[in-house]
Order: C-alpha cells, then sequence, then structure tokens
C-alpha cells in the first residue's frame, strides 16, 4: 500500500494492549499518517470472500491439474528427455575425446542432469493428471456444487470449509499477498484513508480472465430483485451442449431447476418471474452476444435450487466429497428416473435452440 499524499510505500507497526491483543497499523513517516488494518480489511470485505473461494476451489486444486494437461504434453516431455539424454551422451564423448576438459564436462554435465531432472518432474506430474483427469468444466461443477451446499446444507458447509474470517493472520497475508500487487488509497476531506484501487497479480488475473471469457466460471454482480438489493452470479457464453452436459451432472446430486429470463440492454434490465421462490445458481447468455452486430435484448439460462431441497443422493455427505461424472448416456442403459431428467432437459435445450435460431 502507498501513501495516498506521497505515494510511498508504507510501513508496519503493531502494538499490544493490556489484554494481549495485537493491533496493526500502516503509517507514513514523512506525512505522519496512520491506518488501521482493520480499516483496510474493512474496505475490500466485500470482495475478499470471492478471492478465497476462488482460490480453494480454482488454484487449490484444479486449476494446477488442467494447467499442466494444457502446458505439459506428455509426449513432448517424452521427446525432450530423449533429446537431453542423447546430449548427455555426446558430452561424455566429447570429453572422452579431449575436445572438453574435466572442469567443462562437470558443468555441461549438471547442466543437462538439472533439465532431465526438471522434465521427469513434470512428466510425473502429467501422469498425476491423466489419473485424476480434471477439466475446466470440473470447475464450473465445483463452484455450482459448493454455490448450492451453501444454500441447501448451510450449516455442513460452514463446518467443513472456512472462512476469511476464520483465517489466521499469516493466512490471510499470504492469500491478499498471492493475489493482489498494489492498493492504492486515497484521502477523504475529513481525512479518513479509502480503497481507490486494487491491483490484482497478472499471474493471478490472467488465467482467471481467461476462463471467463471461455464461460468456465463465474463473477458475482449486485443486482435489484424486487425491492431488494442481492448478489448474482454469471457466467459468460457456453455452447448450449455443454451447458446441458452441465445441468446433467447438476441433476446427479440435486434437483435443479431451469428457466429462461431476458436482458434489455437499453434499460439494463434483466427481467424474469417466480425469482422470490428460487435460490438462483447461475445465470449465461444463450447466445455469443460478442460476436453480434446489434444487440437490444438476450436470452438468458438460469439455474436454480429451492429452499428445503435437498440431495437426491441416499448419502448426503458426497455431494462434500465427490463431483458428478461426465456421462454419456449411449454408454450404458439409463435408470428410468435418470433417462426421464434427461430427456426433460434434452427438451428444454431443443425449444431454446429453436427460439434462438427463429431469433437469428
Amino acid at each position: 500500500m502507498r501513501c495516498p499524499k506521497c505515494n510511498r510505500i508504507l510501513g508496519g507497526k503493531a502494538t499490544t494492549k493490556k489484554n494481549g491483543k495485537a493491533y496493526f497499523y500502516y503509517y507514513c513517516n514523512d506525512c505522519k499518517l496512520t491506518i488501521k488494518e482493520t480499516d483496510i480489511e474493512k474496505e475490500i470485505e466485500h470482495f475478499i470472500n470471492d478471492i478465497y473461494e476462488y482460490d480453494s476451489v480454482v488454484n487449490q486444486t484444479l486449476l494446477p491439474m488442467i494447467k499442466t494437461k494444457i502446458e505439459n504434453p506428455k509426449e513432448e516431455i517424452q521427446k525432450e528427455i530423449s533429446n537431453q539424454n542423447q546430449k548427455l551422451e555426446r558430452i561424455k564423448k566429447a570429453y572422452v575425446n579431449g575436445t572438453f576438459t574435466l572442469a567443462e564436462y562437470d558443468e555441461e554435465r549438471k547442466i543437462v542432469e538439472t533439465t532431465i531432472t526438471e522434465l521427469e518432474n513434470r512428466l510425473n506430474e502429467c501422469e498425476v493428471c491423466e489419473v485424476l483427469q480434471f477439466t475446466p468444466e470440473d470447475i464450473l461443477i465445483k463452484r455450482d456444487i459448493d454455490y448450492i451446499n451453501q444454500i441447501l446444507y448451510p450449516e455442513e458447509y460452514k463446518e467443513r470449509n472456512f472462512s476469511w474470517e476464520e483465517l489466521t493472520r499469516e493466512e490471510k497475508a499470504n492469500l491478499v499477498m498471492n493475489y493482489i500487487d498494489e492498493i492504492k488509497l486515497y484521502e477523504t476531506s475529513n481525512h479518513i484513508c479509502k480503497v481507490d484501487e486494487i491491483f490484482f497479480r497478472e499471474s493471478i488475473a490472467k488465467p482467471c480472465n481467461e476462463l471467463y471469457d471461455a464461460g468456465y466460471i463465474d463473477k458475482k454482480d449486485y443486482s435489484l430483485m424486487g425491492n431488494v438489493v442481492t448478489k448474482l452470479r454469471f457466467s459468460e457464453y457456453l455452447p448450449f451442449d455443454k451447458v446441458s452436459q452441465h445441468i446433467f451432472r447438476l441433476r446427479e446430486f440435486y434437483n435443479v431447476g431451469y428457466f429462461e429470463a431476458t436482458y434489455y440492454y437499453n434499460d439494463k434490465v434483466m427481467f424474469f418471474n417466480g425469482y422470490e421462490e428460487r435460490r438462483i445458481v447461475r445465470i449465461f447468455p444463450l447466445e455469443d452476444y460478442r460476436k453480434m452486430d446489434k444487440l437490444e435484448q438476450l436470452k438468458l439460462g438460469v439455474i436454480y435450487v429451492k429452499d428445503g431441497d435437498k440431495s437426491i443422493l441416499e448419502d448426503e455427505e458426497n455431494v462434500f466429497e465427490y463431483i458428478p461424472p461426465v456421462v454419456n448416456s449411449t454408454e450404458y442403459e439409463l435408470d428410468e428416473e435418470t433417462r426421464k431428467k434427461r430427456e426433460e432437459i434434452e427438451k428444454e435445450w431443443n425449444e431454446i435452440k429453436s427460439k434462438i435460431d427463429d431469433n437469428k
């Protein structure tokens, strides 16, 4: 954090009261400015829980596996290991033939052996990923399952997951340092410091933005529902077959519902009926508006659950431990209940596709 007056990086200090409780401050000696850490924390708490949720679901579990699979193709690594082993043999021959001195040989050998070790570690990670088989779709399903569990099983969810408030100060510091590069402050007319801008680390923001743009992660935004301000979860466009597969998977665990809404661009209003009875899980566009020349209104798909609903699984603990698999209905004979559910979703999506085609 930088001083809002002179732009120097603020220092930190702590004081301990007689009761043993520590209080933390940031200060600028030159400008005689002191800010309570708790005041800054309150300023960012409206999004810090979202960061923590993203971190626990994506960065600590799924995303490292996905990035490893994408960035480290197994065949290319194996080929490069083979190339490095051949290089090592050439270095040995050069030493035997007197081209390299012993010192030169040792230096070159260590470089190649270090490279081979790094490649073998990457290869091991790839093999672990092949077993785990995480995909971007798994991020989507995991975040929705966690959100539904917060609605349907609030107490159980709280017991199983730490919130920002429950983290130690060191854990909070690590999380903030991992995600945030700089916090820009400003001073009000009555000399109170407020957060002006937050600059996130590119290494974190870039993959997060890429996942959002591709439709595999949600963001929350404030909305007016009736006369109540609330937060809704939005995600970008995905082809309807991917969304229908997503609903298939959710319905392995829950009685999720689906309906359509309309967003009117000129008035910036989203309209749908019956929201009072439903807890919205996710809202997403049914067509790729980014490729459309002119857009006055946009059809939205809405996934929801109802308060009081529970998991359809016999063992409800599984909703906290697992994610439903991707199931190809042609691979085996479905039971009657699952078959009917899938027919309902397929019918819904065929109607949606027909409406979109008619609009086009």
